[in-house]
């Protein structure tokens, strides 16, 4: 296992609201770098606070920022996720980090 990389005391950070599931989220996704490139870390959160939806959602992007902070690649871990057999995102993590991904290539086409 490699070394957690530390986080910078000031970082970049930028927020998606999305629906998912019929729950709204919000993903707040923080970043190593002031390029937006390298995510380090992920917060997500519901409309419904305290519920057991949001619980799971706060719980996988604390092991999803986990990962980050231990080397994962952000294609390594969006691919790990549960998908539907369309190939969509099943989770709401997987849901922001595909949010992500299209801002990246959006931003990089551009």
């Amino acid at each position: 296992m490699t070394a957690r990389r530390r986080l910078p005391n000031r970082r970049p950070h930028i927020m998606i609201e999305f629906d998912h599931a019929g729950f709204s989220y919000t993903a707040g996704i923080g970043f190593f770098d002031d390029a937006c490139q390298q995510p380090a870390e992920i917060f997500l959160t519901t409309n419904k606070q305290g519920s057991l939806v949001d619980i799971n959602a706060r719980d996988a992007a604390i092991a999803a920022s986990l990962l980050l902070q231990h080397g994962c690649e952000l294609e390594t871990l969006r691919r790990a996720l549960t998908r539907n057999g369309d190939g969509s995102a099943s989770g709401p993590l997987a849901h922001a980090l595909d949010l992500l991904q299209q801002r990246s290539s959006v931003e990089d086409a551009g």
